[in-house]
């Protein structure tokens, strides 16, 4: 009999796939999006809206995308789709970085040693143009397979003739104004990549290397002579520095003393290391002879040098010397090392630089000369041993300075470099007034870029490489002066425009720079100017974009309104951009800074290859689809190290499951609901109106979530929307009245209307997140929801409006309403639990609850009540706490609603309970 009443029931009626097959689909919607030229539309749409600029970091043109870079972008793609469905004009420009070492390095390898040797500048260059512009057509495809939205056909590239001219701008203005400058200073160095390094292409990791305690022979007299021969000991962990050594430190107000050793020899060490030096010899006492003498007391002391015969050191003092480790007597060698080079620079010391680009001594090395640093440590340690300057010897384990790039240990060398001064012309005071004008989420990373400022040295921007934009000035081949003028900055920008960069090794000066151009000093014409050799640190490349792609666009804006990238940019993009755009406008490039942290898996470890643990975004979209990838962005919290695994994959595959299940319920209840059908707010059933007030609250909360980047909140309060009050509690009450009651009825148009509403909303709110899957789901929607608008990207932020004083009273009705409702559920789960009751329809409730709780309920009415509990009925008594009694229900099962209530009311149809005899009656 049930079976004859199907076809009176409403049943849930729709296309839209229950499986989602989002790996089949989602190309689908690209193509939508494509025909459509959905960002263009976006863009005209909201011409006359607020600009809002989210200026995009540009990923690196080197292999293939990777989770942090798919986090990165989608995060992106979230915060723009949001800003242009608010109303703002909400231009996104991606970008690429194309030049530097990585890419030079790959085609090199690519090459072979026979080949690079044999290749010219102008060859290696196109190989490396040819190589970069590859990576930007494949990673171009992947963001896009990501369903990440902006001008994909007209993206910035660092190698566009025209940005590299902006290059030249920034330098132009630096350089004029006294802040970049060419000199000899002591920067890490990669012996195998053979190219100056910056501190941010610097990464750290642990190192075994030497510790050893070396004697230097003192000269002439000193305090502790009646006690023997007086040798001044040192500690080091670099061996291969030796060669370089030109001075010793001592600190000025430091106690020093002669520590006399089981050889005869008096070594004078700090006071307060005494005791520590002798353990470290291995001797069984440390016995203390002579004076203590205050370190400056020394100054001017001379030693014999402990590599070169006939050479001498100098006794200094300084404040970097460290009286927790070591001697207290610090070997200096200003070549070597930033602390060394200040020493250098004050005392007026000499800067001998023994090792070559390649790693190699020179004849600078002495007894050392052709031998590589790498491998020089244990041979001058044995050296040393057979002088008998080598007092005690071991290794330590400590965080030392990688290039990020080949991953191999760099080196401390001087050489000549330009470098910007922080401190010359005030860049370093600037830049960190300047932070202070900025918005940093989250609140505490200025902390970390404010520190790096503060205490990072000048920044060296040359690099000894071919694959880049050339340091834009000129030197003289008579007499070695650098010749570079506002008329020459000028000539260079305007080649650049015209010709790129690789104009630059290919044209002579003479070709492009004003007839009438000298050398300041000797007065040599143009024909005897050469071009630097050297290029652009890749850093300032990327960083100057505020000039040559925020000012250069006429649809973008200079400062933007938000730069966003991983926390690693703290000392990367973010610091270049700051100390560009401070040294060239006075200004911030950027309003807004968010970071984002790095994306480990589900143990908190940093993904690698040798861990086994990489999961790639392409692999997930292949087999679950980019909004899988995207809904996991969305959860995540940002302002820490962001986890995923197969674990929490599978998780967000659930979560998905759950929401595309809600979407696909609003839209199968929704097949015959037409405009003449919506209801007003007074004419709907309290609960729909409720209901309404729900998804308001739901839609503030979600829009203040977006507007205060707590994205991973709006993910949860969607989820927690859909899963509690909608499939736990409204949804579910609604089946009844949905499924069983007259077509045309009040009630069930009540409860469509809101389910309209909620689907209006629910769409937009999770567009930014679920881009693909929103799109479907706006193609199943009832023409007359949609507005006429094709693309729910189009569509514009949700706005739900009740009334706020009713609003009110239905939210704390309700509030009580709920709150007995968890109650009833539990109860009834425990009668489910022992057997009294199988659905909850086969039950009746006392529900005994306070006074004031039981009037709430009253006002409601039971079959109200009846209906939001899924029970055949509810007797509400007065009592102390609440307490619910689970009763068998009255009356027979109907056939056609399955609900519990006395059957045969009806002559007509005397087998069905009397809502459903009069839905019959209307109906047949």
């Amino acid at each position: 009999m049930a079976n004859d009443y199907k076809d009176t029931m409403n049943l849930p009626q729709t296309e839209f796939p229950m499986r989602a097959s989002l790996a089949q689909r989602e190309p689908q919607w690209l193509e939508f999006w494509r025909d459509i030229d959905v960002y263009r539309r976006s863009l005209e749409q909201n011409a006359d809206g607020e600009l809002f600029v989210l200026h995009d970091g540009p990923p690196y043109a080197n292999g293939h995308i990777h989770m942090g870079t798919a986090y990165n972008k989608v995060l992106k793609d979230l915060v723009v789709k949001y800003k242009s469905m608010r109303g703002y004009l909400a231009p996104y420009v991606p970008g690429w970085d194309c030049h530097g070492q990585p890419i030079e390095h790959q085609v090199e390898k690519n090459l072979g040693p026979e080949r690079m040797a044999e290749i010219s500048q102008a060859e290696l260059r196109a190989l490396c143009r040819e190589y970069a512009l590859k990576f930007v057509d494949t990673q171009r495809e992947e963001f896009k397979r990501l369903g990440v939205r902006g001008d994909w056909d007209d993206p910035y590239l660092t190698l566009d003739p025209a940005y590299e001219a902006g290059n030249v701008r920034i330098f132009k203005k630096m350089y004029l104004d006294g802040a970049v400058y060419k000199g000899a200073k002591p920067i890490h160095w990669c012996i195998r990549c053979h190219t100056a390094l910056a501190e941010a292409e610097i990464e750290y990791s642990d190192e075994r290397s030497p510790s050893i305690y070396v004697a230097f022979k003192m000269l002439g007299q000193t305090p502790w002579d009646a006690e023997g021969e007086v040798w001044l000991l040192i500690w080091t962990t670099t061996p291969w520095t030796l060669p370089a050594n030109v001075a010793v430190t001592l600190a000025e107000d430091a106690r020093y003393v002669g520590l006399k050793a089981p050889d005869g020899r008096v070594l004078v060490v700090a006071e307060d290391l005494a005791a520590s030096v002798a353990a470290a010899a291995g001797w069984e006492r440390a016995e203390v002879v002579g004076p203590a003498v205050a370190g400056r007391e020394l100054a001017g002391a001379r030693y014999a040098h402990p590599v070169h015969d006939g050479v001498e050191g100098v006794v200094v003092t300084g404040e970097h010397v460290d009286l927790s480790t070591g001697t207290g007597a610090v070997h200096t060698a200003p070549g070597h090392g930033e602390e060394d080079y200040l020493m250098g620079v004050r005392h007026g010391l000499p800067m001998p630089m023994p090792v070559q680009d390649d790693g190699t001594f020179d004849a600078g090395g002495g007894p050392f000369a052709g031998l590589n640093v790498k491998e020089a440590d244990p041979v001058i340690v044995e050296w040393l041993r057979e002088r008998g300057s080598l007092v005690a010897s071991g290794s330590i384990d400590h965080s030392y300075p990688h290039c990020w790039r080949c991953k191999q240990p760099v080196i401390f060398r001087a050489t000549e470099q330009w470098f910007v001064s922080m401190d010359k012309t005030g860049l370093r005071t600037r830049a960190l007034e300047a932070i202070d004008t900025v918005e940093w989420i989250p609140g505490w990373s200025v902390n970390r870029i404010r520190s790096m400022l503060a205490d990072r040295p000048d920044w060296c921007i040359s690099r000894q490489r071919a694959w880049g934009v050339p340091i834009p000035v000129f030197t003289c081949t008579k007499c070695g002066e650098t010749v570079a003028t506002e008329a020459t900055f000028d000539a260079v920008i305007d080649l650049f425009e015209r010709e790129g960069a690789d104009a630059w090794f290919t044209r002579a000066p003479a070709e492009y720079l004003p007839a009438d151009t000298t050398c300041p000093r000797c007065g040599a014409g143009v024909a005897d100017l050469a071009p630097e050799d050297d290029i652009l640190d890749v850093w300032w490349e990327s960083g100057v974009s505020h000039t040559s792609v925020l000012d250069a666009r006429p649809e973008l804006r200079r400062p933007a309104d938000l730069y966003l990238e991983g926390t690693d940019q703290h000392r990367g993009w973010f610091h270049s951009a700051l100390l560009t755009s401070v040294g060239a406008y006075d200004a911030a490039p950027y309003r807004r800074v968010l970071t984002h942290g790095f994306i480990v898996d589900g143990e908190g470890r940093k993904m690698s290859k040798s861990l086994g643990n990489v999961i790639s975004p392409l692999d997930i979209i292949k087999e679950s689809g980019a909004d899988i990838v995207r809904l996991w962005v969305a959860s995540a919290d940002y302002s820490q190290d962001v986890s995923v695994s197969d674990e929490i994959l599978q998780r967000t595959s659930e979560a998905y499951r759950r929401i595309r299940n809600t979407f696909r319920f609003l839209l199968s209840n929704l097949y015959d609901f037409e405009p003449d059908d919506a209801m007003s707010w007074s004419e709907m059933r309290e609960l729909d109106r409720f209901a309404l007030v729900q998804l308001a609250d739901l839609v503030e909360r979600v829009t203040q979530a977006y507007d205060e980047w707590r994205f991973h909140q709006v993910f949860h309060a969607v989820y927690t929307y859909c899963v509690t009050d909608l499939s736990a509690v409204y949804l579910d009450v609604l089946k009844d009245r949905l499924y069983a009651d007259a077509p045309d009825s009040i009630s069930r148009r009540s409860a469509q209307t809101a389910l309209a509403e909620i689907l209006r909303a629910l769409v937009r709110l999770l567009a930014p997140v679920l881009t693909f899957t929103t799109e479907e789901v706006w193609s199943f929607m009832p023409e007359h929801l949609k507005d006429g608008v094709v693309s729910v990207q189009l569509a514009g932020w949700p706005r739900v409006e009740v009334p706020a004083e009713e609003a009110a009273a239905l939210r704390e009705a309700y509030g009580t309403v709920l709150e007995v409702r968890e109650a009833v559920t539990k109860a009834l789960e425990d009668a489910r639990a022992v057997g009294s009751i199988g659905k909850s329809q086969e039950a009746r409730l006392i529900v005994t609850v306070p006074a004031e709780a039981a009037a709430v309920l009253r006002e409601r009415g039971e079959e109200a009540l009846a209906e939001m509990f899924i029970v055949s009925a509810v007797e509400v008594r007065e009592g102390g706490e609440t307490a619910v009694e689970v009763l068998p229900a009255e009356g027979e099962k109907c056939p056609r609603c399955w609900n519990y209530r006395t059957l045969g009311v009806s002559v007509e149809h005397p087998d069905v309970c009397g809502r459903c005899a009069e839905v019959l009656a209307r109906i047949r």
